[in-house]
């Protein structure tokens, strides 16, 4: 039973990862039902505000539904929110025993699911492919639990770790594949970052150009609010939402300017560095944005670390070299002063992208001095 339990959870998983970029800022959610080791029935949460997982799988189920086993990577809902609670629709389904991968953190279920099942008289077995849920979802909790976005910290670099040459020239470090595939992290992405001397230097949409694809919120940090009218960005700011993060310093002309062009100007609070980013991190956790890439360039890219924001990095690693002393890298800024204060990086992955290389990990916040 337990190699079928790990099967069933392992294509649910699979199923719950197509609804990544489209349901946030609820969680992404699959399910399967079966009698045995026959899948009667399945489905995912498609989109956001539509049926979850366990309604369109026992849509899909029908009468087969009765005495099978509801394998789900996250506890079913037992609250009215925009649909039915699914606990509900399990019980009257005649649903014998219920897989559940985590427990919902969400504060109206955290539990309170599990039990109106196990009280209705179902079988719960929660805990199977436990830690892959929990990865999957991570940016989904750290919301909820912290009231915070997942930052992805997102960079190519050459093989002897530079993100330009000296003459600031980046166009193109990754490949073509690479490039694809960034388009891809920003279909699934709720907003994406650059500071205001990247998007004037480097002129660029940060839209998604997949076809059928979602482009992201675009988030310049702007102290000044000196990105130009006439760039790319501010162009394209009544298709594609445009916020620009300023100070109080920001010259009013410059943020009404903006303001008419159709971007949202957010004010926080200045730090040393900038705008401040721990500020900004709680404004977009209360306006439920659960995933945020952050491109570049060197200097902001080292102040979210700075700030201790970053959850996980992707750096495409090019097969080139360039050298320079003072060509950029991807993290300017002071640095650590120690290698006991570095920046760990766990769960390492790494794969292919055309000629490149992408590795991705888990950042592990230093020790502080």
């Amino acid at each position: 039973m337990a190699n079928v339990d790990e099967r069933m959870m392992l294509r649910a998983l699979e199923l719950a990862e197509r609804g990544l970029g489209r349901v946030e800022p609820n969680p992404v959610c699959g399910a399967v039902i079966a009698r045995g080791e026959l899948i009667v029935g399945e489905g995912f949460h498609r989109f956001f505000g539509g049926p979850h997982a366990e309604i369109n799988a026992l849509n899909n189920a029908g009468e087969q539904a009765r005495g099978a086993t509801l394998y789900v990577t996250l506890e079913p809902c037992c609250h009215h929110g925009k649909t039915p609670p699914c606990t509900d629709a399990i019980i009257a389904a005649g649903i014998r025993r219920v897989v559940v991968a985590m427990q919902d953190p969400f504060e109206k279920v955290a539990g309170a699911g599990l039990v109106q099942l196990r009280k209705a008289g179902l079988t719960v077995d929660v805990g199977q492919c436990e830690a892959l849920a929990m990865t999957l979802n991570a940016p989904y909790v750290k919301l909820n639990l912290r009231g915070l976005p997942w930052f992805i910290a997102k960079w190519a670099m050459t093989l002897d770790g530079k993100i330009a040459t000296v003459t600031g020239d980046s166009r193109w470090i990754s490949c073509e594949q690479s490039r694809q595939f960034v388009h891809q992290l920003r279909d699934r992405a709720d907003a994406v970052v650059v500071g205001v001397a990247t998007a004037i230097k480097d002129d660029p949409r940060l839209t998604c150009r997949l076809p059928g694809g979602r482009s992201p919120v675009r988030i310049i940090l702007d102290s000044t609010a000196r990105l130009p009218l006439t760039s790319k960005l501010v162009k394209g700011a009544d298709e594609v939402p445009l916020w620009v993060v300023c100070g109080p310093s920001a010259p009013p002309e410059r943020v009404e300017a903006l303001t008419k062009a159709h971007c949202r100007m957010i004010a926080v609070r200045e730090s040393p560095r900038g705008v401040d980013l721990a500020v900004l991190a709680e404004q977009l956790g209360r306006e439920r944005i659960t995933n945020v890439l952050v491109e570049g360039g060197g200097r902001t890219l080292a102040s979210f670390f700075e700030a201790r924001l970053i959850d996980r990095v992707m750096v495409f690693v090019a097969p080139t070299l360039v050298g320079g002393e003072h060509a950029p890298s991807p993290l300017s800024g002071p640095g650590v002063t120690s290698l006991s204060k570095a920046w760990g990086v766990s769960r390492l992955t790494v794969r292919r992208m055309g000629d490149d290389v992408l590795i991705e990990g888990d950042v592990a916040t230093p020790q502080t001095d």
